[in-house]
């Protein structure tokens, strides 16, 4: 998995700048217009389920960002789903309300050839936007090569797709560097959704360090996830979702690199607490674990460790520990004499900042932020290429620099499962003594 590092690493002692976005330019999306114009703006959606249309279970809704910022000159002009009932049953909710001018044309295809085949000079999309599970792309394999299809039949298409750019084995990992390759290649707009870093607090963090010319010395991140309202039986099989580091930490693994800057893959090192382990014991489980092989099960907490490039050090804890429905999150960032926290970044985010001079720490609050519109806005004014300036519009997460991200999740998931391995191989011999 390393092989990658000597093509994609930077010299000793040079440090790429994130990009980044002035805090101020990023309104929340009651406080917008929809971009104007009267040309019509064609959309695919690959996939009909939560991420795309929303559901109970979080803030994500890709239509609905789309429907607002794009106004009456949306046209969904396909729906791509395997699940055709579900697909035509989002639909129809959608005809039946006041967004009709968007989906009153779109058709609804089992697969993406299906619609190439069908597809018009007038059907054409300026973008795809990519909703389907993590299984089903980020590969060159057929079936799970999406990204490439799209390159292939509709070259020139913006893409945006969301995170974990892929859920697949750790040696599938040269094919995502692959698929990102050709993206960039084909000079594609392509937007990850690692929505996070669209926040107004993290940006105001960027800004932070940026205009102090700050060098980061460490990032320090805890996860803690409840685990009772999560229902949904792959999420606890690690051959259905690899793990909730792969699944669910990616967001905080990518912030730590979007602070912390490229990490020493070789020295990432984690510890996890497995689930037959005495503090492993869960008392409030919404599904029935016994239904999943016991090599299979997640851990319970994983702890790991890493170099930066730059020198630095860092560090991230995933806990499956809560009940309820609240998580508990925070990412720290420290720098020579600073110490900037964001807490509770997916509801209600609020930033502590602690600057050099002053041992008190000053509290900034972000009410009303919604990163979900912010990538979505970003992309399309990327895409609709309107603003003379050239720093209004940002796409934050490349497509390459995903799977940076992805690899560096594999690689604390393999540190934690070989410290376990070792720990049960040392404990087994003690026992034979």
């Amino acid at each position: 998995m390393s092989q990658r590092r000597g093509s994609y690493r930077r010299p000793s002692g040079t440090e790429a700048r994130r990009p980044s976005i002035d805090p101020s330019r990023l309104v929340s999306m009651d406080k917008t217009s929809a971009i104007p114009g009267s040309d019509d703006f064609n959309v695919v959606f690959i996939g009909a389920g939560n991420i795309m249309f929303g559901s109970d279970e979080g803030p994500w809704n890709h239509s609905f960002r789309l429907e607002h910022k794009l106004g009456p000159r949306l046209k969904v002009v396909a729906i791509v789903d395997p699940f055709v009932e579900r697909a035509t049953s989002v639909l129809q909710q959608k005809c039946d309300s006041f967004v009709v001018s968007a989906y009153k044309d779109t058709r609804v295809f089992k697969t993406f050839e299906e619609f190439v085949k069908n597809m018009s000079p007038r059907d054409r999309p300026r973008a795809v936007i990519i909703g389907s599970p993590p299984m089903f792309r980020g590969s060159i394999q057929p079936g799970r090569d999406i990204e490439l299809q799209i390159l292939k039949h509709i070259p020139g298409i913006a893409i945006f797709v969301e995170k974990p750019i892929a859920t697949g084995e750790e040696i599938e990992i040269s094919e995502a560097y692959e698929v990102g390759k050709r993206i960039a290649d084909a000079k594609t707009v392509c937007s990850v959704g690692y929505m996070l870093r669209y926040l107004r607090a993290v940006q105001m963090m960027k800004k932070i360090i940026d205009d102090n010319q700050l060098t980061v010395m460490s990032t320090i991140a805890r996860y803690a996830c409840a685990y009772e309202s999560i229902a949904k039986l792959d999420w606890w099989d690690k051959a259905k979702s690899f793990g909730p580091i792969i699944e669910q930490g990616t967001h905080f693994c990518d912030l730590s690199r979007y602070f912390g800057g490229e990490i020493e893959i070789d020295s990432v090192q984690a510890h996890s607490l497995e689930w037959d382990e005495p503090a492993g014991k869960l008392s409030k489980q919404a599904i029935d674990e016994s239904k999943i092989p016991p090599e299979r099960r997640i851990p319970r907490v994983t702890a790991a460790t890493w170099k930066y490039d730059n020198g630095g050090v860092g560090s991230f804890t995933h806990l499956v520990a809560l009940q309820g429905r609240n998580y508990s999150c925070e990412f720290e960032v420290f720098a020579d004499g600073y110490s900037l926290k964001l807490v509770n970044p997916y509801v209600a985010p609020v930033l502590y900042i602690r600057k050099p001079g002053d041992d008190n720490e000053t509290i900034m609050r972000f009410a009303d932020d919604d990163p979900f519109f912010s990538e979505i806005s970003n992309f399309i004014d990327t895409v609709e290429d309107i603003e003379e300036d050239s720093e209004a519009a940002q796409i934050l997460s490349s497509y390459e620099d995903a799977v940076r991200t992805y690899e560096f999740t594999w690689a604390i998931r393999k540190a934690a499962e070989k410290s376990a391995a070792a720990l049960k191989a040392a404990a087994a011999l003690r026992h034979d003594i």
